[in-house]
């Protein structure tokens, strides 16, 4: 029963440290920590967590490194790393940490419109998995209209914040900064789906997954770090003496993208990457806890039927994606027997 159990058990606890890990660099944003110095101390901290653990690991069955994988390490740095994280910082310093995760709904939705523009998976629209794909498309595009543009009632009672929709200024600085957030959540968004794909073809091509993770990590600390020291020449940015601050780095690096990432990989391993997709929602429902409790944000309507229509979207396609897949694997099925028929009946013959 509990060998059952577990990948649920750990999907709950990568949303409890992704849930987690937001709130405090929530805090430590308003608190001042630039955004370049976060997500090249994080990604320097994570590199020097799993380095070790890739090197043991995989020791034995490391491919050799090419140029060409050094290419796509490079790429997936800056799509997954880098401009992922900088724009989901910059969204989440100008929105609300509840706002800002309800996007991450819309990663899967991102990619598999990305993926069947450029003719990486195939749409059959007549058919029930190609309806349901299609239809939650359209529900999660309109679900994030209906958070972006429309605020309606404040569900809660909580005292309004400088960040919060409810705290715009009457010279419309409010409302630029909101939608500067909302742009970049949504290239955050783009990134991470154009990470996942890119991916797709790098475990393909270098499949000792831990060490071209650690790699990732390595080659996106030196892009942070070039990046931070050409914009901001100041060597104060780098000292991190706020105890939030140092606690956010050391988590963000160590249990977000290191125990955070073996846990979801540990999970796809085992059960599959539409299984581990599903409990995407279930972050915006710890988060919107948080925000609420401890950070004290405001919730409004528009923000919960707007989530609503994202995560019903989100599932649609998901549900559609796993279709696909049970299908093509009875096709398969299917072949390889009529195949083996066909031998039995050429050998009696």
């Amino acid at each position: 029963m509990w060998v059952e159990w577990r990948p649920v058990v750990g999907m709950l606890a990568f949303d409890l440290i992704t849930a987690v890990m937001t709130a405090l660099v929530k805090k430590a944003l308003e608190r001042g920590l630039d955004r370049l110095v976060l997500v090249t101390l994080r990604q320097l901290v994570a590199t020097i967590f799993l380095a070790p653990i890739a090197y043991f690991k995989e020791r034995s069955t490391r491919p050799k490194l090419t140029l060409e994988i050094l290419a796509y390490l490079f790429f997936s740095a800056v799509f997954g790393a880098a401009l992922s994280q900088y724009t989901f910082f910059y969204g989440l310093q100008y929105t609300t940490a509840t706002f800002a995760i309800t996007f991450i709904n819309l990663s899967p939705v991102l990619t598999f419109l990305i993926a069947v523009v450029l003719r990486m998976e195939p749409l059959k629209v007549k058919s029930m998995a190609g309806a349901a794909k299609i239809t939650g498309t359209l529900m999660s595009l309109a679900g994030l209209l209906l958070l972006t543009l429309y605020k309606g009632m404040p569900l809660t009672h909580q005292a309004a914040t400088a960040l919060s929709p409810a705290a715009h200024n009457t010279d419309g600085g409010g409302n630029r900064s909101w939608m500067l957030g909302t742009m970049a959540l949504l290239a955050n968004c783009m990134f991470f789906s154009f990470w996942l794909l890119l991916q797709t073809r790098l475990t393909k091509k270098y499949p000792a997954i831990y060490s071209s993770t650690a790699l990732m990590f390595f080659i996106s600390t030196l892009q942070g770090g070039v990046l931070t020291v050409a914009v901001e020449r100041r060597a104060s940015l780098w000292m991190l003496t706020d105890k939030l601050e140092i606690i956010t780095v050391l988590y963000a690096g160590i249990i977000g993208s290191g125990a955070g990432y073996l846990i979801m990989t540990w999970c796809v391993e085992k059960k599959g990457p539409v299984f581990t997709a599903a409990f995407i929602p279930i972050i915006q429902i710890m988060v919107a806890t948080i925000d609420f409790f401890f950070l004290h944000e405001q919730i409004y309507l528009g923000s919960v039927l707007g989530s609503v229509l994202m995560v019903l979207g989100l599932y649609l396609v998901l549900w559609g994606k796993k279709r696909d897949e049970e299908s093509s694997v009875s096709c398969a099925t299917n072949k390889q027997m009529d195949e083996e028929a066909d031998n039995v009946q050429a050998v009696k013959l």
